[in-house]
């Protein structure tokens, strides 16, 4: 869905309720200028589609958004389990907003396990829409309720909506040869309908979208048409449901442009394929299968039409090896993997730091150690990527900020990759990856120009006069060397893991040269050209406040909270993590106070502290979910005036 907006000023991330307007028939329509819903059930009720068909017409409509999609870990946990739980937020604004907020204002429970599992983020007043036809004593006692919470009080602190959802499907689909299983199915339809009326959102995307999707099943594709319909019905025409309520286009939010809604994984998997385009490159992924990265191997799958090569491996250590050679080969070598992958593969990455090959090792961390946390996001794997290599191996570290960024930070992974002739790490997290947020699609004029020349021949005379081709004669300027294509006539040069000679490539075991060739690796990516970092300081703030990765939105929130309230705070958030921008120090000096909150246990922090001689503080959260940013609110206005 794309939609045309244009910004005029930066607003607050948090605001209050809007006034109600005059009723429009015979129901209030109120304004809001933001709202968090979540949606939750069992991970077999769709509520990830639900969710993110909502996103969808959200974005058509013109809202900033941001959601936070949450999985069980298990593929099909036991049905009516707090462990199979699988919900959806989205918070939508008129305004620029950056997280997904830190607590429902409407919560759709579609049976008791839902509920429990959520009902301790719902602030008092809350809405509370649940599905009473799961509500039976035996899917209660199944999660711990002695006593039905619709009956016994325990809600009365909340707006409770009780709607059989289930009993009210079946009945819209009575018309339709289903049996009662397959009509049951459309529930997550039908809550879809009820919500979309309720918030005035659009309709016509969701009804192509089921048409499409069951484009091979038309009975199906209008069975669920109906309920969506009858859900939207529902709500304009039940007592219990007295208001809707509408959110505004942000049509201030954002720079003019055309707008997608977009998750971190496909803006990881498009500015790939950009990047290979600008680098006329062919491009090719090599990879196996791991949560939460595995999207973007079933993307850029889809667009062999751009030159794309998938390759899905029979394991980790493979498919590195495959994009490793095919960057041998003269391609755009990629690979996808998360925290374990990424141990698996780091035998391969000190090859490429020794090849002094481009190529793109992309992490989407998740919580570990081991498997750990497959389906949860976690910023851990900060010091693997530093260090997590035999050797001296030094290797790039890109990270972006929001899914969004996911795009760019593709595009500036593989500048780095290409120019400086070394394999780069980019870290995102599956809260990235599975986020979403509007992104302006870039005309193809403010895309870099990343083409590479290949060598095409002698590159050095020898002394005797003969021109010769060294494989490790350095540019004076990036240090890269040459980057030969196999089958180049004069070009031939030996490959493999052992120390080079410096300049002619060949095996070597000179302890001097060792030392240089190891020195050198070093220099060139510390001279690798990164921009200085930003620092958001209006009030000539004592404490600054040092990001990385996801935490972006959380911490931007939480100093707009800060400023609102008079604080001075400063902040800033990098990109780049290794090389660090040349003016971190002198940044970190001009501070009192630096706090680095991290989802970790201070890995950033801890290199803050070692190369700067800063007395960094950290603030750590490893609990699988983002921050709040009323939690990060609080630590820095305890860290202020500490």
């Amino acid at each position: 869905m794309t939609s045309q907006v244009s910004r005029t000023a930066e607003q607050a991330e948090e605001s209050v309720l809007g006034e109600q307007r005059k009723p429009a028939g015979t129901k209030d329509v109120r304004r809001l200028d933001r709202v968090i819903i979540r949606f939750a059930g069992d991970s077999g009720d769709g509520m990830q589609l639900t969710g993110d068909r909502f996103t969808s017409e959200t974005a058509s409509f013109g809202n900033d958004l941001s959601t936070l999609p949450n999985f069980p870990a298990e593929i099909r946990a036991p049905a009516g389990t707090l462990p199979g739980v699988s919900s959806f937020q989205l918070h939508f604004a008129d305004h620029d907003i950056l997280t997904p907020g830190d607590a429902p204002n409407v919560l759709v429970a579609m049976n008791p396990a839902a509920l429990k599992a959520n009902i301790g983020d719902l602030p008092r007043g809350a809405e509370i829409i649940v599905n009473t036809d799961e509500f039976t004593k035996r899917a209660m006692q199944k999660v711990g309720y002695t006593a039905s919470p619709l009956e016994d009080g325990s809600l009365d602190g909340y707006s409770l909506h009780p709607v059989p959802l289930t009993t009210l499907t079946v009945e819209a689909l009575k018309d339709f040869d289903l049996s009662r299983k397959e009509a049951e199915r459309s529930k997550n339809m039908f809550a879809l309908g009820l919500l979309s009326w309720m918030y005035h959102r659009p309709t016509e995307g969701t009804e192509k979208f089921l048409r499409t999707k069951f484009a091979k099943r038309p009975q199906i594709a209008e069975a669920n048409l109906a309920a969506y319909r009858a859900g939207w019905n529902f709500g304009e025409t039940t007592e219990d449901f007295a208001v809707s309520y509408e959110i505004a286009p942000a049509t201030t939010a954002f720079p003019t442009g055309t707008y997608r809604n977009i998750s971190g994984n496909l803006a990881l998997a498009y500015g790939l394929v950009a990047a290979s385009r600008q680098a006329d490159l062919p491009l090719f992924l090599g990879s196996y299968p791991i949560t939460p990265a595995s999207d973007i191997l079933h993307e850029l799958s889809k667009h062999k039409n751009f030159g794309v090569r998938t390759f899905q491996a029979e394991d980790e250590i493979a498919g590195i090896g495959a994009a490793l050679g095919a960057a041998f080969g003269g391609s755009l070598g990629v690979t996808t993997t998360s925290g374990p992958g990424v141990a698996l593969k780091s035998e391969t990455i000190g090859l490429a730091v020794s090849l002094e090959l481009p190529l793109l090792i992309i992490d989407i961390q998740r919580g570990g150690p081991s498997t750990g946390l497959p389906t949860k996001t976690e910023q851990a794997d900060l010091l693997q990527a530093m260090f997590g290599r035999n050797g001296e191996a030094p290797v790039p570290i890109v990270a972006p900020c929001t899914p969004a960024d996911c795009f760019d930070a593709a595009l500036e992974a593989t500048r780095i990759a290409l120019t400086y002739r070394t394999p780069v790490m980019l870290l995102s997290d599956g809260y990235l990856a599975n986020g979403s947020e509007p992104w302006r699609i870039p005309e193809l004029d403010e895309l870099p120009d990343l083409t590479v020349q290949f060598a095409q021949g002698p590159n050095h005379t020898l002394d005797d006069g003969s021109e010769v081709f060294w494989p490790y004669k350095r540019d004076p300027q990036t240090l890269a060397r040459p980057w030969a294509v196999p089958g180049t006539p004069g070009l031939e040069h030996r490959i493999g893991g052992i120390e080079k000679q410096d300049g002619t490539g060949n095996i070597s075991y000179d302890p001097a040269n060792h030392d240089f060739m190891v020195r050198t690796r070093q220099a060139k990516i510390d001279g690798i050209a990164v921009p200085d970092v930003v620092v958001d300081d209006p009030h000539g703030a004592r404490t600054l406040v040092l990001g990385w990765g996801s935490t972006y939105g959380p911490i931007t929130a939480a100093v707009r909270r800060l400023r609102a309230a008079g604080e001075a705070v400063a902040q800033a958030h990098l990109r780049h993590l290794n090389p660090l921008p040349r003016n971190l120090g002198t940044v970190l000096q001009r501070y009192d106070k630096v706090v680095i909150p991290e989802m970790n246990l201070g890995q950033l922090a801890t290199l803050i502290r070692a190369k700067y001689l800063v007395d960094a503080h950290s603030y750590n959260q490893v609990n699988g979910m983002p921050f709040k940013a009323e939690q990060l609110a609080t630590a820095l206005k305890e860290a202020i005036d500490g």
